[in-house]
């Protein structure tokens, strides 16, 4: 079945507009409090810095109380935050307010069980059908309180300095952080600083409408710029609710999320902390990482794509390092889900045992020719029937036979976006771009 509104990470949309719109919202936290809010009565709720948030966080807050649910509001926090601190609040479930890199005018919700993980797809089915069903008078006959909570962000921050030996394990270290005007605009450079590093942050001043805006992960030309004007050792880019990360080396080169992988995959090797030797990424990233990992001895599995996805398999393959090509990194020791501050204290950790430039260490393999193209439509109803289309599908067939076993060919409807994700790869560059430019010219034809 597939879902109308929940995606691979809840909820997103055009704040003001359904679904993100108010009347929306007060049933879905109606619907929620049915079916998910059944022991404590209670709930999470943090959000990252878009103008929207608060009206989001009011809307939901209203159908809560008006059920009966106590709301704790957490502020604005990092999603991992939520994710590694939700057990200690004694709730049935958390709900940040989010739309991740998109930019500011966009928001979403991401729903996360009491104990930090993401809820199945099942889940997701089972709301949408209630919500279909939902009586919009049906309320419990009590009344929910509102409860403040401002020692969450101070008791994350304490568990990420503990992972390193002490408070100045990053001496010696000058980083760049580019905070994307979002969630991590204060939390990330205390960190650092707190570690011993020398920090120059950008793009930690929200507004609440430059979110994402010509900044973070998806935007690292200014982050490069900087680095290489300050001379830093590299600079790290976070996106909105902090929950990937990308890195630039001291030259103000990307390194994604693939390459990441392998430098933490060497590292907890070195460090005993890798259960098995076993990686996980998904199929969306380069087969050139496959390759490299086996060549080093080490278990690499493949998910589909999504955050999700990638952490049901490292559940299954009781993995410890998993993560995306987009730069979500998973580490399981430290946290549920993404977290772009453990993961950047831990390759800081990693760079200042190298001894090395970054430069000199990525990249740490030679990656496939690949091409990926956005193609964005309209709505999401547009985005799911273009590839349904008789001329899209036979394309698709073709390519795949032409590429052959050793290529990678993915068209993927996004769960987050209403875009087709087309994804190209082999080792003849020649053939990636015709085939590239051939499927994308065709599934164009159904933009609306």
């Amino acid at each position: 079945m597939t879902n109308k509104l929940f995606g691979t990470d809840g909820i997103r949309g055009k704040a003001g507009v359904f679904p993100m719109d108010v009347d929306f919202l007060v049933v879905l936290a109606k619907v929620l409090s049915k079916i998910g809010v059944k022991e404590n009565k209670k709930i999470a709720i943090g959000k990252d810095t878009r103008i929207s948030a608060d009206m989001i966080e009011s809307a939901l807050s209203a159908g809560f109380l008006q059920s009966g649910v106590d709301v704790i509001s957490l502020g604005v926090i990092p999603t991992p935050c939520m994710t590694s601190m939700i057990e200690s609040l004694n709730v049935d479930m958390g709900i940040m307010i989010t739309a991740s890199h998109n930019p500011y005018f966009d928001n979403g919700i991401k729903l996360i069980d009491n104990k930090g993980d993401k809820f199945s797809d099942e889940f997701y089915v089972l709301i949408e059908k209630e919500l279909d069903n939902h009586e919009a008078n049906t309320v419990s006959g009590n009344i929910g309180k509102i409860i403040k909570n401002e020692s969450i962000v101070e008791q994350y921050i304490e568990k990420i300095r503990n992972i390193a030996p002490n408070y100045k394990a990053l001496q010696g270290l000058r980083v760049v952080l580019d905070c994307a005007n979002g969630a991590y605009h204060y939390i990330l450079p205390q960190i650092f600083k707190d570690l011993g590093a020398g920090v120059i942050a950008i793009n930690n001043t929200p507004n609440g409408y430059n979110i994402n805006e010509k900044c973070g992960s998806q935007h690292t030309d200014e982050l490069s710029k900087v680095v290489i004007e300050t001379k830093a050792n590299f600079g790290i880019a976070v996106d909105g609710d902090g929950d990937r990360i990308i890195l630039v080396d001291d030259k103000g080169r990307n390194i994604d999320g693939d390459q990441l992988l392998c430098f933490l995959a060497n590292y907890m090797k070195k460090h005993d902390m890798l259960d098995n030797n076993a990686v996980i990424s998904t199929e969306w990233s380069n087969l050139g990482l496959g390759e490299y990992l086996s060549q080093n001895n080490f278990t690499y599995f493949k998910s589909k794509v999504g955050e999700r996805y990638v952490i049901d398999l490292m559940k299954e393959k009781k993995a410890k390092l998993g993560g995306e090509l987009v730069g979500h990194i998973v580490l399981s020791q430290y946290g549920k889900t993404g977290d772009a501050a453990v993961v950047g204290v831990i390759i800081s950790l990693g760079f200042l045992e190298l001894n090395k430039k970054l430069s000199d260490v990525f990249p740490i393999f030679n990656p496939y020719p690949c091409i990926i193209e956005n193609i964005r439509f309209s709505s999401r109803e547009y985005m799911l029937e273009s590839v349904e289309h008789k001329d899209v599908k036979e394309a698709i067939d073709k390519a795949k036979q032409r590429l052959g076993a050793s290529s990678n060919l993915i068209v993927r409807k996004s769960g987050t976006e209403p875009v087709i994700k087309l994804r190209v790869e082999d080792k003849d560059e020649l053939i990636v771009k015709e085939i590239a430019e051939n499927l994308k010219a065709i599934i164009s034809k159904y933009q609306k």
